[in-house]
């Protein structure tokens, strides 16, 4: 008989939320963006601004589903040296000091597939990584993979859309753990033509079909739409705007802002919830 599936720092967390009643708080920070020396105090940052898990951008010379502010965090982090060996290694050093907040990572198939993927489990397990977040990992094509992430105590992650149809969404129920990711639109990060009365009708099927926690993402740049959102989903993911604002600081004032930034979030979450 098969042992079940380690339960993960993901699971714990969105458990825990849920039983409080909270609404979990999920920036997205690139990795080694605006600068690879400061990602490791950014991520403490985020989380002392009320952060309760943090997705962190595996850089790629050619990603699919980013927007121009994402793409171009990238773009920097390539040019600082950032590899997805780097990647793990900040991950390492984050959670030598946090060994609470679950990390998601988010990227594409091609660094892991030359990383090699038996190694890739391995070594993201060892240094800490809670979740990967593929973004051209079709369910249907990666349940060796899923798997092989969930035996070694790490959630497979996927994303949902408004075009998605029901078998998809029962294809990704059949391997995702831990949470999904609804697209609250059709398109790429960063765009500002965010629809909650869509998001919200959406909702319910997915919850039906999938059963797992929904975080919601793309479109939600401030703490209004942050609880409009967070109203309706089990969590709220903020990526393109939380680049902007990092990328706009002088260099001693990033995790400054970065915390300043969840805080006005986390609040905003919180009196929604409390309303």
């Amino acid at each position: 008989m098969t042992a079940p599936a380690p339960i993960t720092r993901v699971q714990t967390r969105m458990a825990d939320l849920a039983a409080a009643g909270r609404k979990a708080l999920i920036p997205y920070l690139m990795a080694g963006d605006p600068h690879p020396d400061d990602t490791v105090a950014l991520m403490h940052a985020l989380v002392a601004g009320g952060a309760d898990l943090i997705e962190l951008g595996v850089p790629f010379s050619d990603p699919m589903a980013d927007g121009p502010v994402v793409q171009q965090a990238g773009e920097r982090a390539l040019k600082n040296g950032v590899t997805l060996a780097v990647v793990l290694d900040l991950v390492a050093a984050f959670r030598s000091q946090d060994l609470n907040t679950p990390v998601v990572l988010m990227g594409y198939a091609n660094p892991i597939e030359r990383y090699g993927t038996t190694r890739f489990v391995a070594d993201a397990a060892r240094a800490g990584v809670d979740g990967m977040l593929v973004v051209d990992y079709p369910p249907e094509e990666c349940a060796d993979f899923a798997k092989a992430l969930q035996v070694a105590g790490m959630d497979p992650i996927f994303l949902l859309a408004p075009t998605s149809t029901e078998a998809r969404m029962r294809a990704v129920a059949a391997v995702a753990s831990g949470y999904v990711y609804y697209v609250a639109l059709a398109g790429v990060t960063g765009a500002a033509h965010l629809d909650t009365d869509a998001v919200t009708k959406a909702l319910p099927r997915i919850r039906e079909i999938v059963g797992l926690p929904i975080g919601v993402g793309f479109g939600i740049r401030d703490a209004r739409s942050a609880a409009a959102i967070g109203a309706v989903a089990d969590g709220v993911v903020i990526g393109s705007r939380l680049i902007e604002i990092l990328h706009a600081q002088v260099r001693d004032n990033v995790a400054v802002a970065a915390q300043q930034f969840m805080a006005e979030l986390r609040g905003a979450l919180d009196a929604g919830e409390h309303a």
